[in-house]
């Protein structure tokens, strides 16, 4: 799959997460909103394996199984009243990814950019480690106040003079 039909297919996946967004925000229109993220997604990963850029296809397989076999073993686990938890929990994980993928884009960056490049990609990943970091944070200590681990008083600590 070409450069260009790999970005084409990016944005359209992009534009289906919009509308799965859009869906999702009423209760009428949810499951056409997961249908939109579910299509997305799917562009966007076959799209990231046939690309040009995919490397071993192998390793990218293993992981979607294995996050696979993960989320649904939780998914059929987890009673409905358990689901916001779930979702914190899952959330932290994206928090990570974007932490991990700041600092692997960290390590390896191209060498002989120009200087005003290097600025632009350092910001980059200042920003994406940052708002991963404080998305993962976040999502642990909301999973920690809903399963009843963290009390709201030791988040409050901070405030006291």
């Amino acid at each position: 799959m070409s450069g260009g039909l790999v970005t084409a297919a990016y944005i359209v996946a992009a534009i289906l997460f919009i509308f799965s967004l859009a869906g999702l925000s009423k209760h009428e229109t949810s499951q056409q909103g997961n249908y939109f993220g579910i299509a997305g997604m799917a562009i966007a990963l076959i799209a990231t394996i046939l690309g040009p850029d995919a490397g071993n296809v192998g390793w990218i397989i293993l992981a979607m199984v294995i996050g696979g076999a993960i989320g649904i073993r939780l998914a059929k686990k987890v009673e409905m009243t358990e689901m916001p938890e779930l979702v914190a929990i899952l959330h932290s994980f994206v928090g990570l990814a974007a932490v991990l993928v700041g600092f692997n884009s960290y390590l390896q960056h191209e060498t002989g950019m120009e200087q005003i490049l290097v600025n632009i990609h350092l910001t980059e990943v200042f920003l994406g480690i940052f708002i991963g970091a404080v998305t993962f944070t976040g999502s642990v200590v909301a999973f920690g106040k809903l399963r009843g681990k963290i009390s709201s008083q030791a988040a409050d600590a901070a405030q006291s003079p």
